[in-house]
């Protein structure tokens, strides 16, 4: 067991620095996010071991990466890399405060579970995510490919810079959401098809209200829960990360846009339906209106509510596989629950700098002992 955990600490040590590194670290003048990060984390080192064996036992991490190879499932790219990374970085926090505390059995349960439901998401390719397999993922089956790409038509310069308006809309208002953290959207591709172009897929999650995010009741008029876009792309080169973003070249890649479809899987199934494009300016009209009545929100709230939100935010990237395992409301995901108050009290001050890439550590992830 130490073994095992051993080695995938060291699978991880490297590429989270590296993948740290290439980040700017940025405080947000709104979002105290180093703080709740910091909280999240502790949290996710405490009570993620306990969870996961409740959500292992209820369904196997091989069944939950194979469910979610669909649209509208967040245990996704992101997802995936933020459950050991947070665990582990919980654990470097810990260790600088409590040296002798690093039992075995937890750090090997979360990232045994993390390393089944990562392959079996990956398709049985033989890698574990996007930064082994070049900045490939392609979760979806032909099926859905073939509809996004068969759904997507010819866009003209004018459609295009519709189309840069509503993304961009779209993607700025889910930042805000998810407490300036980038989750809101994801990308999943490049998906060659036969004309030699390339089909980029960018899912944007709960952009209507959330009973779990207490916050977006501002949503409530926004008229679709989770959208899916399809990018068809001439003359550009895509590699996707494993934080759910896009790496392009040209790096202005919608300007590349030949063709674009957009389906919802609202409805309860998760099946796609097609979104007519004609309404694609109302969407871009409500979502604008949530958002500025959110930063209103957000602005009106305490350093320590805004800390308690984000930090929920984080902790709760574990939500979506135990509502996969269908054991989401077995679990408490109360947050802050065991970090002891002087811990959080000092954690709550904690502020990042408005920095390139931070000095890393070495190694980024130490073994256990």
């Amino acid at each position: 067991m130490k073994a095992e955990a051993n080695r995938l600490i060291a699978y991880h040590a490297p590429i989270s620095k590296a993948l740290t590194a290439e980040r700017t670290s940025l405080e947000s003048r709104l979002i105290p996010v180093t703080a709740y990060i910091v909280v999240a984390c502790v949290e996710a080192w405490h009570r993620y071991p306990q969870m996961i064996e409740t959500i292992d036992a209820a369904m196997s991490a091989e069944e939950i990466g194979r469910r979610a190879r669909r649209p509208g499932c967040r245990v996704n790219t992101v997802y995936l890399w933020s459950i050991p990374n947070f665990y582990l970085l919980g654990r470097k926090i810990m260790a600088a405060l409590d040296p002798g505390n690093d039992p075995v059995e937890p750090t090997w349960r979360v990232l045994d579970f993390w390393e089944r439901a990562a392959m079996s998401f990956r398709g049985g390719d033989g890698s574990r995510q996007a930064w082994d397999a070049g900045g490939v993922v392609r979760p979806y089956d032909e099926e859905v490919v073939a509809a996004l790409r068969d759904g997507a038509v010819p866009v003209d310069d004018d459609e295009r810079a519709g189309i840069k308006r509503f993304s961009a809309t779209l993607v700025n208002y889910l930042f805000l959401l998810y407490f300036d953290t980038r989750v809101g959207a994801g990308n999943t591709g490049p998906y060659p098809l036969p004309d030699g172009r390339l089909l980029l897929v960018r899912d944007f999650y709960r952009l209507s209200s959330s009973d779990d995010f207490w916050w977006s009741d501002v949503a409530a008029d926004v008229p679709y829960h989770h959208l899916v876009a399809g990018l068809v792309l001439d003359g550009v080169d895509v590699r996707i990360t494993d934080f759910g973003t896009a790496d392009t070249v040209p790096e202005d890649y919608l300007d590349q846009v030949v063709g674009f479809s957009l389906f919802t899987t609202d409805g309860g199934d998760g099946s796609l339906r097609p979104v007519p494009l004609t309404e694609v300016d109302g969407i871009t009209t409500a979502i604008r209106t949530a958002q500025a009545a959110l930063y209103r929100k957000i602005a009106a709230m305490t350093d320590d509510e805004k800390i308690r939100c984000g930090a929920y935010v984080y902790f709760s990237f574990l939500r979506p596989y135990a509502e996969l395992a269908g054991v989401s409301g077995d679990l408490d995901w109360t947050v802050p629950r065991d970090t002891p108050e002087p811990l959080y009290e000092m954690f709550s001050m904690m502020r990042g700098e408005n920095s390139g890439g931070a000095e890393l550590d070495d190694p980024y992830y130490a073994p256990i002992a």
